[in-house]
C-alpha cells in the first residue's frame, strides 16, 4: 500500500516499523512479535514496535524479556497492534509512561517557516559528517557520550541507506541541529529532529523538519510523516501537519 493522503496509516506505520527494526543488530518482525535490539543502552533504540496475537500476551511478554535482556527498552503500542495489547501489558505489570502523537501532511500543503538568516543545511555525505551528526544528535535523545562510537557503526551499517538523507544544520561552523527522510511506502518518514539545547526556540527544528519533507516531495512522494514528541506536536501543527493517531509507549521490569 501507498499513502496518497494522511488518513493512510498503515504506509506511515510500516515507514516507522521499518525505520526502527533498522536499529536492530537484532531484529524480528514476523506475524506476532515484532522488535528491534540495537545494542546501544538507550530505551528508545531498543523495543517492541507490535504484537498482534495478544491471546499470546504471557508469551511475548517473556519472549521479549529475553530477548531484549541486559538493554533499557521501550513497548510501542499503535494502531498496528491488537487493541487489547497495551491493557493486558498493564495486567502484566507494565507501566504507561506517555503517547507519541503520529502526524502527516501532505507535502504540497507545508506551510513556510523561518529561522536564523546565517543558518546552513546540508546533506550528511561523508563517514566523518555521520559521525558529526551522530554527535549533534546524542545529547537531544539522551545517549551519552560513550555511547557515541557504537551509534554511529548502527547508523553507518544501516541496510536502508539508499532510502535514507540525512540533514545536518550550522551556524557558521558549528553543527546546531539534525534530521532525517526516509522513503518508503510512498511515505517520507521525518526521524532524528533534534537542536542543541543552545538553539533551541529560534525555528531551527521546524526549517530541518521542512528540508527533509523538500527531499521526499522531490522524490515524488505525496506524504509527510512523523512522531511527535508533545511538545513538538505544536510546532508540526503550524507546519500543517494533523494528528493521525498516535502511539502508547510502556515499560515493563
Amino acid at each position: 500500500m501507498i499513502a496518497s493522503t494522511v488518513t493512510d496509516l498503515e504506509p506511515q506505520l510500516a515507514n516507522f516499523r521499518e525505520y526502527w527494526l533498522g536499529w536492530g543488530q537484532e531484529a524480528s518482525a514476523d506475524d506476532s512479535l515484532t522488535y528491534y535490539r540495537s545494542g546501544v543502552a538507550n530505551g528508545q533504540l531498543n523495543g517492541v514496535l507490535r504484537l498482534q496475537k495478544s491471546h499470546e500476551i504471557d508469551i511475548s511478554v517473556a519472549r521479549a524479556k529475553s530477548c531484549l535482556a541486559g538493554m533499557p527498552w521501550l513497548w510501542w503500542v499503535g494502531p498496528d497492534s491488537e487493541r487489547s495489547v497495551a491493557d493486558k501489558l498493564i495486567a502484566q505489570g507494565a507501566e504507561r509512561i506517555g503517547t507519541v502523537p503520529i502526524m502527516a501532511v501532505p507535502l504540497d500543503r507545508v506551510a513556510e517557516v523561518a529561522g536564523p538568516p546565517d543558518l546552513k543545511i546540508e546533506t550528511v555525505e561523508s563517514s566523518d559528517s555521520l559521525v558529526e551528526w551522530v554527535r549533534t544528535y546524542c545529547p537531544s535523545f539522551g545517549i551519552e557520550p560513550e555511547l557515541l562510537d557504537l551509534a554511529v557503526r548502527v547508523e553507518a551499517g544501516r541496510s536502508d541507506s539508499s532510502r535514507v538523507v540525512r540533514f545536518i544544520a550550522r551556524i557558521g561552523q558549528e553543527a546546531v541541529g539534525t534530521a532525517l527522510m526516509r522513503e518508503a511506502h510512498g511515505v517520507a518518514g521525518i526521524y532524528v529532529v533534534s537542536t542543541a539545547a543552545s538553539h533551541r526556540r529560534q525555528g531551527i527544528g521546524a526549517l530541518l523538519t521542512s528540508a527533509a519533507l523538500d527531499a521526499g516531495r522531490q522524490r515524488g512522494l505525496r506524504i509527510g510523516s512523523l512522531q511527535s514528541s508533545q511538545l513538538g506536536a505544536p510546532v508540526y501543527a503550524r507546519m500543517g501537519f494533523e494528528k493521525v493517531s498516535e502511539y502508547q509507549l510502556l515499560h515493563i521490569s
